[in-house]
């Protein structure tokens, strides 16, 4: 920093002071001074530079290691690629067996990609301003198909655990609309001798119109295709599919079978609508059994129509109570008899699932019904008979019955001693026996009678499955097994 003022110094002193007028000593003096000066300014200068940039480097230690690239973690696995499921009409007639049906999809289209000679260096022509676009619906990807917007078809899911030789996929309608919406499914035949449930989700499934749907309706007809084929309420096993759900995928048959429905259908649903009759000859008012003290699951039974409803937190192992342990609102929707299909109780429920989906605002129904109300029932009684024989019934379904009212008698045909039945509390018949031969303590007539939600709540509150008021009494007491438990793998 001092070499430059002592450099002019020198300069200015041999202009002032010829060469002749000092000796050659003293010049050799000076420029030896200034050789000195102008080392130690070097060396000076020098320090300064190498203090300045190791203080640069410990004020930014990472200077250099910042500009290097971090090391990328590993890259997102790809989404598989699916078939896209086949676009059918599903109120066509299948003339071909339903093995080779259901199993067929399309594989999916093959986009060619422009090679680069071919790319045009025009440049693009900005669009005129436009309103936002609507909302993507994407694809629907379950049990191994992709189902596109604005499509119906016909899925297929098996439970694997019978003889693959033998065994024949169970068929799963879809109507995936254009437009996003709710997914609502809707399930029938849990029990293979209910009937009309099949008839309720053909006639749903088959009148939609993908292009006019806002949201998916999934519906599953028969689910116990081996008890139906066999006009059982039961699996081949004998035991109640109703009672295995969520399942297990290493216990029982039935609870590998519930495990598999439930995972690769129920877990698609945010509703869910379960489809069952009266069992073992025996009737119900068309009806909703629901959890009334979940507001999601009430919120559902408020759109759908007309309809009585019953507060029934559900049997233990019934695939309405693991729907809704699962975050999924679901209700039970009973109507009519096993083994016979009722144009009246179809129909009703029928409506009642138009009502559900026009409140969802998923498809627009035209000329619904006239507007009515139905009561809301939370807590509900059956009457037993005292003695066993041949029932013969007085009141019909539906009835509004008072306190001690004659409902029907039962007689023993060998001995002739009859035996009257009345009710033993005002309320409404909601469910009955059919005319049949009866035991001892056979559940013949189901009331429905007003009560407070508190009172329906503190009677919740009692012991898990109490059989005695529950809405499912007549499935308890008439299966051939008791319900197992479900959190061991050996059922």
């Amino acid at each position: 920093m001092a070499l430059f003022p002592r450099v002019c110094l020198f300069a200015l002193l041999t202009l002032a002071f010829p060469a002749g007028w000092a000796s050659d000593e003293e010049s050799h003096s000076l420029g030896e001074e200034i050789a000195e000066s102008a080392s130690e300014a070097s060396t000076d200068s020098g320090a300064v530079s190498a203090t300045e940039t190791i203080a640069s480097e410990s004020e930014n230690p990472a200077s250099e290691t910042s500009s290097a690239p971090e090391p990328a973690g590993p890259p997102p696995e790809p989404v598989p690629a699916l078939p896209q499921a086949e676009n059918v009409n599903l109120k066509e007639v299948i003339s071909k067996p339903l093995q080779e049906v259901l199993p067929q999809v399309q594989p999916p289209p093959v986009v060619e990609e422009t090679a680069p000679d071919q790319v045009t260096t025009t440049e693009p022509v900005a669009p005129p301003a436009e309103p936002a676009p609507p909302p993507v619906v994407e694809p629907l990807r379950m049990l191994g198909a992709e189902v596109l917007p604005g499509t119906s078809t016909r899925l297929a899911w098996s439970a694997k655990d019978f003889l693959a030789g033998i065994s024949v996929p169970t068929p799963v309608l879809v109507v995936h609309g254009a437009k996003p919406g709710p997914r609502v499914c809707l399930t029938a035949a849990l029990h293979g001798d209910e009937l009309n449930g099949i008839e309720v989700v053909r006639r749903v499934l088959y009148d939609l119109q993908p292009d006019k749907l806002n949201g998916t309706v999934i519906g599953v007809p028969i689910v116990n295709l081996q008890g139906f084929r066999r006009a059982s309420r039961y699996l081949p096993d004998r035991r109640d599919l109703n009672r295995y759900f969520p399942g297990h995928p290493t216990g029982s048959s039935a609870a590998r079978i519930a495990h598999s429905f439930f995972n690769e259908v129920i877990s698609h649903c945010q509703y869910l609508v379960d489809l069952h009759t009266g069992s073992f000859r025996r009737t119900n008012l068309p009806q909703l059994r629901a959890d009334l003290t979940n507001p999601g699951v009430a919120e559902l039974t408020r759109h759908m129509g007309a309809i009585v409803v019953l507060h029934s937190k559900g049997t233990r192992g019934s695939l309405r109570r693991a729907a809704v342990n699962a975050g999924i609102p679901a209700v039970t929707l009973e109507a009519g008899e096993p083994l016979n299909v009722e144009p009246d109780a179809v129909q009703q429920g029928v409506h009642s699932i138009e009502a559900l989906l026009s409140k969802l605002n998923m498809y627009p129904y035209k000329g619904m019904w006239a507007r009515k109300t139905e009561p809301v029932y939370y807590k509900s009684r059956w009457v037993r008979v005292p003695a066993g024989g041949i029932l013969l019934n007085k009141v019909r379904l539906g009835e509004r019955v008072k306190a001690n009212q004659f409902l029907g008698t039962v007689t023993d045909p060998i001995t002739n001693i009859s035996h009257e039945i009345h009710a033993p509390i005002p309320g409404r018949v909601i469910g009955m026996a059919l005319n049949q031969v009866m035991l001892p303590g056979f559940a013949a007539y189901h009331l429905g009678y007003q009560a407070t939600a508190e009172e329906a709540a503190e009677f919740d509150a009692g012991p898990e499955d109490a059989a005695d008021d529950d809405a499912d009494v007549e499935e308890e007491e008439d299966g051939f097994e008791p319900s197992l438990p479900q959190t061991g793998a050996v059922q």
